[in-house]
């Protein structure tokens, strides 16, 4: 169970990397408030839909990975080029002990 939470945590902390990327990259309030609501709501929206364990669609195990690699893999790349590399190593350490953790113990 702990896992899972840690999981749960992992993916809103990915929707904050993508909110602050977002809020820190635009020029003008426009952009930085499409950015920075907008990013992490599609990456909410596809989440919800093929990761979730309530996913609407089941797009395979591979798939779901690719998915789900998409997603951290963007949150870290935007902690990174907002220029917070120590975050961007915990967060990706954090992610992949938790992969293989949901591996090892199927869930």
């Amino acid at each position: 169970m702990a896992n899972l939470a840690l999981r749960f945590i992992l993916e809103l902390c990915a929707l904050a990397c993508l909110g602050y990327w977002g809020f820190r990259t635009g020029n003008g309030l426009l952009i930085k408030i499409v950015l920075g609501i907008g990013v992490p709501l599609l990456a909410a929206i596809v989440w919800g839909l093929v990761v979730s364990p309530k996913a609407t669609y089941d797009i395979g195990e591979l798939a779901r990975l690719a998915v789900e690699i998409a997603v951290f893999g963007s949150a870290a790349v935007a902690l990174y080029y907002s220029g917070q590399t120590k975050l961007c190593l915990i967060f990706v350490a954090a992610a992949f002990i938790s992969r293989i953790l949901l591996f090892a113990f199927k869930q």
